[in-house]
């Protein structure tokens, strides 16, 4: 019997390690792929979340969804001061805005944005930072969508097919106007590309009104969302504080600190040679170590993550392990630091934080060191 025992054991660890074997990572809650999505798009009890601003929201946006910034969900003073830090915005504050964009607490949040991940991870980070029960990013974001929508490739064709017809009308009113011109046969092919440019008009706004990605203003019905204190996350954020005493741990024991900072910004922001619109000084936080956001969105493949075999290799490579406490930061948190935490926690690791405000918030205090 015990052998037995011992044998189903092993079946059943070996059948586990090949299910996360498929599917990379550790965590498979946190992403949510277009094929699993796209049979959400229209269920009530289901909210898509943009992260992207507002005019990139209008020239594309998938059908039902809202607009939040990710750039704007942290709610800071000009000076960069954070009221209820290091709360992405203050409760009364927050509840306001996801009730405002028609989100309630019993709804599924699914964050997405063009495909690159940040402005997504910045949308999960400040749900999940409140403890919102079902929150989940779309992997591969709008591109991710259009790309299996049967509809949006049938008005791709008909645009291809509309921009070869509006060509060959212009190049039939250009030869028109040359001396020796045979008009009869060009008034024809003029009439007939007109014609041909009218019908597929036509056909591609029949085929528009059943895209997945839409154009346009958002439409909100606002609802009451309530966020109850006890169960706000407060292990997946950090304010400056926290992260000052992990940069005197890291400068006084180096590699053996039980600390990392990860700054994920450009190298012209962490030298200080890029100083950001509100923000005193240019610089990074001493001790920090770099790892550009984009080392870990797959921009080839077109999606918000790489595969969990390269993320690891990227965190290997830095000396970054699950048993330290790892802070990220950018220029507000919800985004290209936020891109840093989501990516461990899909890989399971666990003392994981965002520090919202980031250089927004460090920059601006005098007291806190920098270097450049």
């Amino acid at each position: 019997m015990n052998r037995l025992l011992k044998t189903l054991c092993v079946a059943a660890s070996l059948s586990a390690a090949a299910a996360m074997a498929a599917d990379g990572y550790a965590n498979k809650n946190i992403l949510i792929s277009a094929e699993e999505a796209v049979k959400l798009i229209g269920n009530p009890k289901v909210m898509f979340v943009s992260g992207d601003n507002e005019d990139i929201y209008k020239l594309g946006h998938i059908k039902g969804s809202v607009e939040m910034y990710a750039h704007h969900l942290h709610h800071s003073e000009i000076d960069g001061e954070m009221h209820c830090a290091p709360l992405y915005r203050c409760v009364d504050d927050a509840e306001k805005y996801i009730g405002s964009k028609g989100i309630s607490n019993d709804m599924t949040v699914i964050a997405y944005d063009d495909f690159k991940g940040p402005n997504a991870t910045g949308v999960y980070s400040f749900f999940d930072s409140f403890g919102h029960k079902n929150v989940k990013v779309l992997n591969g974001g709008r591109a991710a969508i259009m790309a299996i929508d049967p509809a949006q490739k049938e008005y791709d064709a008909l645009n291809k097919d509309l921009k070869a017809a509006k060509k060959a009308e212009k190049d039939a009113k250009e030869a028109l106007k040359k001396e020796g011109a045979d008009k009869a046969a060009l008034e024809a092919a003029l009439k007939k590309a007109s014609e041909d440019a009218k019908a597929l008009s036509a056909k591609m706004a029949e085929v528009e009104k059943r895209l997945l990605v839409v154009k346009g203003d958002e439409v909100v019905k606002p609802k009451k969302y309530k966020i109850d204190p006890k169960k706000i996350n407060w292990s997946v954020i950090a304010g400056k504080e926290e992260v000052k005493h992990a940069m005197e741990d890291i400068l006084k024991n180096g590699k053996n600190s039980k600390y990392v900072i990860i700054d994920s910004r450009s190298m012209s922001e962490i030298m200080g040679e890029r100083k950001m619109d509100n923000v005193a000084r240019g610089g990074h936080v001493p001790g920090a170590t770099f790892i550009e956001w984009s080392q870990i969105s797959d921009a080839d493949k077109k999606l918000s993550f790489r595969s969990a075999a390269e993320i690891q290799a990227v965190y290997d490579k830095y000396g970054i392990t699950k048993d330290k406490t790892i802070y990220a930061y950018c220029h507000v948190g919800a985004g290209r630091s936020s891109e840093h935490i989501t990516a461990l926690q899909l890989l399971g690791y666990k003392n994981v934080k965002v520090f919202t405000g980031s250089w927004d918030v460090w920059g601006n205090d005098m007291n806190l060191p920098i270097k450049r």
